[in-house]
Formats: structure tokens, C-alpha cells, sequence
């Protein structure tokens, strides 16, 4: 009936071995076919972030080198200045851009920074490259971290792509051109630098190499994008990956205020908040009310739920082109600075602000900070530090949110506390050039509190009386 072996039992007993033979292939091939690499991307990309932990309650510090000291070199920066920044709390020291600036075209004697001619030297004004590799060094023994200017929009006309790749720049009537404007087609007055052309997919491979470069070799903590506005979108969402494989813990800084750049956890990290900058200036020169601070923190805010913003009273361009602090603030520049450095983001000092500085420094020139007194350096130093130990202050989703405290209505009187995990900060500001009374429905914050100027205590209750000079403030911490 059935051959030798293959009896109805047999036969079933060759198909359970069968099936489960198969059973075992199937299982083993998952397991060894199915690509690794999926599984580890899925890892990296859950560990790598926009906003690396270190960042959480750290603040960030312009450098202007060539200004810097009578050399003004990265050298003499370097053993002059670095240990002083440090003490004084500084965490992100950002150059301004050190690399070559082009001759052609130059604007000045010197030209602009922004002007340069190759991504992967040193000035030869501001020293060398083992003067950058000590620099680097020594700030990451004292747990500071580095990131350089890049300008990515342009380059100078002596650039070495200028002539060995003519077309990674934007062509008009068949001659490379400076920046336009996109809206007018027109030239944006930048003559003394070159249009790279984002739709050159060599250019962005040359870019991205270059910015590599620095964080491989060089070991650089992030960048500031100059004019990252200007650039494609895509082009970021292309670049920053590759950066962040090379190092997760990269601090990227966009030189705009665009939702879109961080809008996930795979782009920058902080963006300028240039729109509370000017409502800044508009409120110490008397030409807006304090609402338009609630209405930046209603209306501005929201649009970047992730990451930080940056918040200054000066820096590079602001300096040179806009005016200094005293002369867009007047009085008001101790108190917009306390403002800036406790409201919700991280806050900027540009070189020679603890000074302070009082003069326009020259773009294009030799125009030094005249270092004497270090006035403001204490008051600097005493804002760094309670944003280091209070988490109230801290930045992004780590630190608290601004709650108004009602001032009995009257609107020279801004005030309001940020709580986070225990700690909290209280905040006072008289915005006005004459003295104030208002009275603190403050139920929600009462407790006693350390004044972080004076060093005295101070009990804060509800229906207190606060009396302030003009432009007068107080920074309240609550004691534990």
C-alpha cells in the first residue's frame, strides 16, 4: 500500500520534522537578516538631540578676537582672558569668524569677517591653527564649550571655490554675484562677498565637508549659522544629521527667528529673539508699553515649543550698526539686562559688555576694547550663577514658566516668577525713567527670599507695598 517508511505515521512524523525545520530557518533568518543598521539608527536617532543635556542651564559669550586685546589674537585671548570668563560663569564662548577674510573687494582695512576666503584656515592676523588647537583645549579642561561663527550663506571674492568651482555661486547676466534680495532681485548692499547656490548638490557636499572638518579633527562644540534665514531649509535638514552622527552633543545656533528651524528634535538648537530684543529697545526709549512684553510671551513664544531662544541687550551687529546699549537703552540697560537674563531662554553677553562697552567698535577696523574696571563684570557674574544652581531659570522645558505677578495696575511695574522643581526666582522691574510705588498681589509666590544684589533677605507677602527708583529692579531667590 505505501512504500517502505512512509507508512501514515511515518509520514506524519516527516512533516512535524519538516515544519519544524522551517520553523527554526524562519526564526534564524529574522534573526540574522534583518539589517542591524535599521535597529542602531533607531537607537541613535532616540539619543541624538537638538538639545544636549549640558545645555540646559548654560548661557553664551560673543568673542570678538580682533577686538578683543591690543594683539588681537586668539593667543593672547586665550592667557588673557579665558580663566577671567570662566570665573565669571561664561559656559559657550562663540567666536566670531576666524578664518581668512578675502582681499578682493574688502570693505576697510581690514575687511569683514564675514568676508571669507577658506573654510578650513586661520586668519594669519589672528594666529594659527595650533593657536585655535591650544584655545579648544584648555576651554574644555575648564568645561567650557567652543563654537564658531560659519557663514554659510556667502563666501569673500578670494574664496578658493571662487575659481576652482565657479558654479557653487549664484550667476546674474553670467557673472558670479553678491547676495541678492529675494524679493527684489536686487543686490543687498553685501559687495565685498559672493552668492553660494544652494541648488549646486556639490556645493552642499563641499559645505558639509568643511563643517566637519572642525567637528572631527578639531573637536568644535557647534556653530552660530550666520544668516541661517537665508539658506534652504532642506539644506539644514540635510547638514545638521550628518553633523549630530559625528557629534550628538552638538550646539547649533541659527542666525534667525524661524519656527521652522526648530521645529523638531533633529535641527537647532536656538534661534535669536530678535522680536523681544526691539520691543527692548522700544520700551527704554518710551515708544512702547510693558503689554508688549506679555504679548511677546503670548503671541512670540509659542511658536518654538522646542529648544531655546536667545535673549541680548548687544551684540556684534547690533553694536556697530544700531548703536551701544547706552545709546539705544540710556538708563534702562541694567534692567533690560536683568530682564533678558531671567526671562524664558538663554541669555547673551557680547565682548566688553561687563566692561561695559560705550562705543561703537568698527567693523573693518582695528578698534579695541578698552579694558579697565570690569564694572559690570560682578553683576554679570552674579546673574550667570544663579541660572546655574536655580532650576527656576534654567532653559528650554527644563526650566520654569513666566507667571505674572498683577502689580495693582500699575504699568510701569513688570513682574513676574518662574518655579521649577522647588526653586523659584521672583522678579521686579520698574521700565520707567521715574520712581514707582505698586502693590504685589502676590499669593502665589509669598515666602522669604534672598535679594540677589543686595545679600539681604526680604519676606514677600500678598498686598505688599514695593517701592523702586527709575529703571530699579529686584531679583528675588527663595530660600530654602
Amino acid at each position: 500500500m505505501y512504500p517502505k517508511d512512509q507508512s501514515p505515521t511515518n509520514l506524519t512524523n516527516m512533516k512535524n520534522h519538516i515544519v519544524t525545520l522551517l520553523f527554526f530557518l524562519l526564526t534564524y533568518c529574522l534573526i540574522t537578516c534583518t539589517p542591524v543598521p535599521k535597529a542602531a539608527n533607531m537607537m541613535e536617532t532616540a539619543l541624538v538631540t537638538a538639545f544636549p543635556d549640558w545645555s540646559k542651564n548654560a548661557n553664551i559669550y560673543e568673542v570678538n578676537i580682533r577686538q578683543y586685546t591690543p594683539e588681537g589674537t586668539i593667543k593672547a585671548f586665550h592667557e588673557q582672558h579665558l580663566q577671567r570668563l570662566k570665573t565669571m560663569g561664561v559656559d559657550i564662548l562663540w567666536l566670531m569668524p576666524i578664518f581668512p577674510i578675502s582681499e578682493t573687494k574688502r570693505k576697510g582695512n581690514l575687511g569683514s569677517y564675514y568676508a571669507v576666503s577658506s573654510f578650513r584656515r586661520i586668519n594669519p592676523e589672528f594666529g594659527t591653527m595650533a593657536d585655535v588647537d591650544a584655545l579648544i583645549q584648555k576651554a574644555h579642561e575648564l568645561g567650557m564649550k567652543i563654537i564658531l561663527d560659519w557663514v554659510p550663506n556667502h563666501t569673500g571674492w578670494n574664496h578658493e571655490w571662487i575659481t576652482a568651482h565657479p558654479d557653487y555661486y549664484t550667476h546674474k547676466n553670467g557673472q558670479i554675484t553678491d547676495p541678492l534680495n529675494p524679493k527684489t532681485g536686487e543686490s543687498e548692499g553685501w559687495t565685498d562677498v559672493a552668492d553660494l547656490n544652494y541648488d549646486n548638490p556639490a556645493m552642499r557636499e563641499a559645505m558639509i565637508a568643511d563643517l566637519l572638518y572642525w567637528v572631527k579633527e578639531k573637536k568644535v562644540d557647534g556653530f552660530r549659522m550666520d544668516i541661517a534665514y537665508g539658506v534652504p531649509l532642506d539644506f539644514w535638514q540635510q547638514c545638521i544629521p550628518a553633523l549630530r552622527k559625528a557629534n550628538p552633543e552638538l550646539f547649533l545656533l541659527a542666525e534667525a527667528e524661524l519656527p521652522e528651524h526648530q521645529q523638531s528634535d533633529s535641527l537647532f538648537t536656538m534661534n535669536y529673539a530678535w522680536t523681544l530684543h526691539h520691543r527692548l529697545n522700544a520700551i527704554a526709549q518710551g515708544k512702547d508699553s510693558l503689554e508688549a512684553l506679555d504679548r511677546w510671551y503670548a503671541e512670540e513664544k509659542p511658536k518654538f515649543p522646542k529648544g531655546y531662544l536667545m535673549h541680548f541687550i548687544t551684540n556684534h551687529d547690533e553694536n556697530s550698526w544700531a548703536g551701544t546699549e547706552q545709546e539705544r537703552m540710556k538708563d534702562a540697560v541694567d534692567a533690560m539686562a536683568v530682564l533678558a537674563f531671567t526671562f524664558d531662554g538663554m541669555p547673551l553677553i557680547y565682548s566688553g559688555q561687563e566692561e561695559p562697552l560705550t562705543k561703537r567698535l568698527q567693523f573693518f577696523e582695528k578698534d579695541l576694547i578698552e579694558w579697565k574696571t570690569y564694572s559690570k563684570q560682578d553683576f554679570y557674574a552674579k546673574l550667570l550663577a544663579l541660572k546655574h544652581r536655580n532650576q527656576a531659570l534654567w532653559n528650554g522645558e527644563k526650566g520654569g514658566k513666566i507667571t505674572r505677578v498683577v502689580t495693582n495696575n500699575n504699568k510701569n511695574i513688570y513682574a513676574y516668577y518662574r518655579e521649577q522643581t522647588g526653586d523659584r526666582v521672583l522678579v521686579i522691574l520698574n521700565l520707567s525713567n521715574e520712581a514707582q510705588t505698586a502693590i504685589l498681589q502676590a499669593s502665589q509666590c509669598e515666602g522669604t527670599y534672598n535679594n540677589l544684589f543686595l545679600g539681604n533677605s526680604m519676606t514677600v507677602t500678598n498686598g505688599q507695598t514695593i517701592h523702586l527708583k527709575a529703571w530699579d529692579y529686584l531679583v528675588l531667590e527663595l530660600q530654602k
